[in-house]
């Protein structure tokens, strides 16, 4: 018997250490990545980007590509693109319909009663053009962020990495 089965107490904790070790695992991954800090910031930005965007089905496959058109990280596009998840989807939507149809110009009311990007698309390419054009344009900021960001923290992240190198080599010189 698991000891943790009558014990609700014990069933919090043993929930809440799965997640967090996930998270640390993949902060270690990330902190994994290869390259320079300005190709990691790249792919992260890019990811960021199209996180944002409504391509919902499509976001790695499309961030992967711009990585590899834009020669950023591959795998930094890949994880940038969780920024977008079920508690940011409605959000970037919403906005991206409202930003996209103000500078088109149109007006269209929003209604809450769509329930999946397929039924605002059935409403004709209007709202599908201003999704997109929204979407790309508020990409820009948080990808812009993004970059800056990850390329601080992996300039930091390698600089520490050569210090510790250094300092192993100056510690045992017959390390080769």
């Amino acid at each position: 018997m698991n000891p943790t089965e009558n014990n609700p107490k014990a069933q919090k904790t043993s929930d809440h250490r799965p997640r967090k070790r996930n998270f640390r695992e993949l902060i270690d991954r990330a902190k994994r990545l290869q390259g320079d800090p300005h190709y990691v910031a790249m792919g992260m930005a890019i990811g960021v980007f199209v996180g944002v965007t409504p391509t919902i089905p499509f976001h790695t496959a499309i961030a992967i590509a711009l990585a590899f058109a834009l020669r950023g990280s591959k795998p930094a596009a890949a994880i940038g693109v969780w920024f977008s998840n079920p508690v940011t989807i409605p959000i970037f939507y919403l906005g991206s319909f409202k930003f996209g149809m103000f500078l088109l110009g149109k007006s269209i009311p929003f209604n809450t009663k769509y329930e999946s990007i397929s039924e605002l698309l059935k409403l004709g390419a209007d709202v599908t053009a201003a999704m997109v054009i929204g979407g790309a344009i508020l990409g820009i900021l948080p990808a812009v962020a993004a970059y800056f960001i990850t390329r601080k923290i992996f300039t930091k992240i390698r600089l520490r990495k050569r210090s510790d190198t250094l300092s192993d080599y100056q510690d045992n010189p017959n390390i080769s």
